[in-house]
């Protein structure tokens, strides 16, 4: 079998540009490391203190945490730990006190 790139999107990490990534409290930057189908792959840095903002998913997400720890709907979540969240369901409390690193998939 030939190899084919023909419909992927890789993007080489150390290459990839930071840029905001906001929520509603707190700093946080973000690089995207892939793309395809409308799905979006993004690793974020959040530092101490950063908070994201209440919204409703439009499609399903799913984020896995690298480093750090992080609270998520109420659930503390560690390095190795991850979640999937449904299409409509909500997402009303996301933070970190100590800074974290995930990965996050979701589609726009």
């Amino acid at each position: 079998m030939d190899i084919s790139l023909d419909g992927w999107n890789i993007v080489r990490g150390d290459e990839a540009e930071w840029m905001p990534w906001t929520g509603s409290a707190g700093e946080a930057r973000a690089k995207i490391l892939g793309s395809a189908d409308g799905y979006t792959v993004v690793l974020v840095e959040a530092k101490p203190g950063y908070r994201g903002s209440e919204h409703e998913h439009a499609h399903t997400e799913f984020n896995y945490v690298v480093d750090g720890t992080l609270r998520n709907q109420g659930r503390d979540m560690n390095a190795g730990d991850g979640y999937a969240a449904a299409a409509k369901s909500t997402h009303a409390d996301f933070e970190t006190d100590t800074g974290a690193t995930y990965i996050v998939v979701f589609k726009i």
